[in-house]
């Protein structure tokens, strides 16, 4: 059982959400207070147990700051996965909001499916790929001005886990 569960995790990186590197940066683990969550987010990326995607790192290069700088320098090049070739899995994401036009308003639809914005493209990278999306973001399914990654991967049996779980999970400390 428990060697199954290490297997599961190992085939299926992590991949996780911009607010995963922003948050950290601005807020719970500043660079020059806690490198060591820093040394341990490059080590995990270079042993591929997570990963993330070209539009989360669009995200991150809108600021033009440190944290940019360190993920230029620190992880690897195969690091922000492409997303041209999830399209079919985009288009079941976007399909599964565009039903939802009762649930959340247009705002909140047209935002969660801007083709620049990371989330429902992470969504579509783990369905096609597997993993659980690493995300700050909480559920918050009687919401109607935003679309929450969680209630969306609930939506698709996909995992939703916080920084701490996933290094529980991986059974890592800094």
């Amino acid at each position: 059982m428990l060697l199954t569960i290490f297997s599961s995790l190992m085939a299926n990186p992590f991949v996780v959400d911009s607010n995963f590197f922003i948050q950290a940066y601005r807020m719970h683990y500043p660079m020059d207070v806690v490198p060591g969550f820093w040394l341990k987010v490059k080590e995990l990326a270079e042993k591929g147990k997570i990963v993330s995607i070209d539009k989360v790192k669009d995200e991150i290069h809108l600021n033009k700051d440190v944290l940019t700088l360190w993920c230029e320098a620190n992880l690897p090049n195969n690091f922000f996965k492409d997303t041209d070739h999830i399209i079919k899995e985009y288009i079941v994401v976007s399909n599964w909001a565009h039903s939802q036009s009762t649930r959340y308003n247009l705002v909140a639809l047209n935002e969660f499916l801007d083709a620049n914005e990371a989330d429902a493209w992470l969504i579509a990278y783990a369905l096609a790929n597997g993993g659980k999306i690493v995300t700050h973001e909480i559920s918050e399914p009687n919401r109607k001005n935003k679309v929450k990654i969680p209630d969306v991967c609930l939506q698709f049996g996909i995992q939703c886990v916080n920084t701490i779980e996933m290094f529980r999970l991986l059974g890592e400390y800094f």
